[in-house]
């Protein structure tokens, strides 16, 4: 894939020397970093390493205390409508099992063009087509009227990804989206999620623990500690050496599947 960078095109997302805190604690400390247009990058480091933190204050979710956040070239905070193009799926998705929403309504609460240009019948008819065919590009479309208690983890997972797909997106931001689910479920989601990408020329940026995953599909990796200690192609920045550094004495797996690295030894 061409690094869009090189190519001269502006990056998709850029963080400056971004530090935030969780009361006194410093979370995250002067991180930077750039997405290039079309590249799926992943964040890897232990638990409370500031990961999640700082996708949260990427998307505006919790304020940050000092650096900069630039997306689509604007700051964060001038985004405007430019934040319909950003789909994001968190770790959790808390909700009562009983509540009576069907998977084509939960999706359907993505759909957000605006009604008044439209009228409501074509609005209602549109809204449906991209409903369904969001759900088909996720292999659900035969689940649509199904209500989502039913759903399993990874099922529920491809229909917040179909909520991302039922209206055009150019940036799609998962933190730890196989929270959850098992190695078949995951290996599926991260299937789907490469030839959507292929297919609709995201920029994804995804916080992971799955470095087997993050090895087979990733263009880049973002290596922190509440540091940036390193980033790189894949290859190169999962090396056992970097993998050490970042996980330290907590580290006791990372491949799951075709090579393993533990504590003072390398398999």
């Amino acid at each position: 894939m061409i690094n869009s960078l090189l190519a001269g095109e502006p990056p998709v997302v850029k963080v400056s020397n971004l530090t935030i805190y969780r009361g006194e604690y410093t979370a995250v400390e002067s991180v930077s970093f750039q997405l290039s247009s079309g590249t799926n990058t992943a964040i890897v480091g232990p638990n409370g390493a500031g990961k999640s933190t700082l996708i949260q204050a990427m998307l505006g979710l919790i304020e940050h205390q000092a650096g900069e956040i630039q997306i689509f070239g604007h700051q964060r905070q001038n985004l405007g409508h430019s934040w319909q193009s950003i789909g994001y799926i968190p770790q959790k998705l808390p909700f009562d099992r009983s509540f009576p929403l069907s998977v084509a309504e939960l999706v359907g609460l993505g759909y957000h063009h605006q009604r008044r240009f439209l009228g409501f019948g074509k609005y209602a008819k549109r809204k449906r087509q991209a409903v369904e065919y969001a759900l088909e590009q996720v292999n659900l479309q035969n689940r649509a009227r199904q209500p989502i208690g039913v759903l399993s983890g990874g099922e529920l997972k491809r229909v917040l990804l179909a909520y991302c797909l039922v209206v055009p997106r150019s940036l799609l931001v998962l933190d730890e989206a196989m929270a959850g689910v098992d190695a078949t479920g995951e290996a599926e989601f991260a299937d789907l999620l490469a030839e959507l990408q292929q297919e609709k020329a995201w920029t994804i940026l995804q916080v992971s623990h799955d470095l087997d995953m993050v090895s087979r599909y990733c263009d880049r990796v973002i290596c922190m500690n509440r540091r940036l200690l390193c980033q790189g192609v894949p290859h190169v920045t999962l090396a056992p050496e970097n993998i050490y550094r970042v996980y330290g004495s907590t580290l006791t797996r990372y491949f799951h599947k075709h090579e393993s690295f533990r504590v003072g030894k390398s398999i």
